[in-house]
């Protein structure tokens, strides 16, 4: 009885070791789906915070400006030590006179006001920094949105390389299996030596195909870590398979015409931009051809005396309007003009180029959806035929109906079309992820 009630204790003491270690694997490695992960790569990639300090830069920048329309004041002082005093000659009754000029100590303080009225330039310029700050904002939705399709394009691969090597492994237990069957069969003396060999043969052909495709995942799964900006030595466990997005996929509609439209790719949008930026760059280039007028302003309170003596103290202010207006420089503003004319039209040039490639990149991952829609629908039944036929060859083979050759034939199909339809999914799911990005869909 006591043997009994220590085996027991032992055994619950066994339990409860497990469930420990159990507990402390579970709280080392962290489970992340789809949308964990683009939620992590949007607060932890270090591209979203270098575009976030790109709108930040711009937007302290046109502050700056802004200063500029408001009245610059500036404290100055002086101070002066005549070394040697300046002497001036006058001609008195025929008789010439020397007479030393100035102080020994002269000092003045005094404070500047400049404010300008009427500045083309400046204010032209103001315009321009607020497109610099849509082009920022513009560039950082950018990059959110490439973020976005490189968080799926290596999840998608991760996905594929997972499946592929438990389809790859299925396939090599299964030659196991049936090479466990045909060694009991040739020491029976049922089959031949050369079958046996076969079989020994290929099962050791698998085990290179399984090992790589191990390795494949793994380096996967480092590559999806680097896009989310994590450390590749954490311990992460992502979740899903590519049959979860199955009936996604079957159930899915082609886009319309209407959605299928480019006015929120972020490309095109940038070279909109920047060609409102080329105009506003003329209304610059023509503000410094016209006539600037200007506030100005002083008070000083300036000083001199000698040494020892008495300090005589002198009050001056004023307040003056300065306009500018240029003469010659229309001469130059022409011909600068014509350069930005010249960059608007080979910018729009681009764009038309662009949204050109842009409609047959659309078009080509539409093409690829609906390939693989109609792929998906043909191979998942294929598959399960295929499993099918596997499944009555193994029988037919253990009572002695047919071949190896025959056995191993339904495996090898088997394995390919499950390698295949995991391959189509994968291709819809990227084809869609490119179109989102192409379309500019957050």
């Amino acid at each position: 009885m006591q043997i009994m009630k220590r085996c027991l204790a032992f055994l619950l003491a066994g339990i409860m070791t497990c469930g420990m270690v159990t507990t402390v694997q579970a709280q080392d490695s962290v489970h992340i789906d789809l949308n964990k992960a683009l939620e992590i790569a949007l607060s932890e990639s270090p591209s979203m915070r270098i575009a976030d300090r790109n709108v930040q830069i711009k937007q302290v920048y046109k502050k700056e400006q802004i200063v500029s329309l408001f009245p610059d004041v500036s404290i100055a002082s002086n101070y002066n030590r005549t070394l040697l005093k300046q002497t001036m000659s006058m001609d008195m009754g025929g008789q010439t006179m020397n007479i030393k000029v100035g102080r020994d100590n002269t000092y003045s303080v005094g404070a500047n006001l400049s404010l300008p009225i009427v500045s083309f330039p400046l204010w032209s310029s103001l315009k321009l920094s607020s497109m610099d700050i849509d082009m920022a904002l513009e560039s950082a939705r950018s990059s959110k949105i490439e973020l976005v399709n490189q968080v799926k394009q290596a999840y998608y691969t991760y996905l594929l390389a997972k499946q592929s090597h438990e389809v790859l492994q299925a396939s090599y237990d299964n030659l196991e299996a049936s090479n466990q069957l045909v060694t009991q069969s040739f020491e029976q003396g049922l089959v031949s030596e050369f079958e046996k060999l076969r079989s020994d043969v290929a099962l050791q052909n698998q085990r290179p195909t399984v090992s790589s495709a191990a390795k494949a995942v793994k380096l996967a799964a480092m590559r999806l870590k680097v896009v989310l900006g994590m450390d590749v030595n954490e311990p992460v466990i992502f979740d899903g398979q590519l049959s979860d997005y199955e009936q996604t996929v079957l159930n899915a509609t082609m886009p319309s015409d209407q959605e299928l439209q480019l006015a929120y790719n972020s490309a095109l949008r940038q070279m909109d931009i920047g060609i409102e930026q080329l105009e506003q760059s003329k209304k610059v280039v023509r503000g410094a051809s016209l006539p600037m007028l200007a506030l100005a302003g002083a008070f000083q309170y300036s000083g001199m005396g000698d040494d020892g003596g008495t300090f005589t103290n002198y009050p001056y202010s004023y307040v003056a309007l300065s306009l500018q207006i240029p003469i010659v420089g229309w001469a130059a503003t022409h011909y600068k003009l014509k350069q930005s004319d010249l960059n608007i039209q080979n910018l729009k040039d681009q764009r038309l180029d662009l949204e050109r490639n842009l409609r047959l990149g659309v078009q080509s991952y539409l093409n690829d959806m609906q390939q693989a829609i109609e792929d998906i629908a043909s191979d998942s039944e294929t598959m399960r035929q295929a499993q099918k036929a596997y499944d009555i060859a193994q029988k037919q083979y253990e009572v002695g109906m047919n071949t190896w050759l025959d056995l191993r034939t339904t495996e090898l199909a088997l394995t390919t079309t499950q390698l295949t339809y995991c391959q189509d999914i994968f291709n819809y799911l990227t084809a869609k992820a490119n179109l989102d990005a192409t379309l500019g869909n957050e």
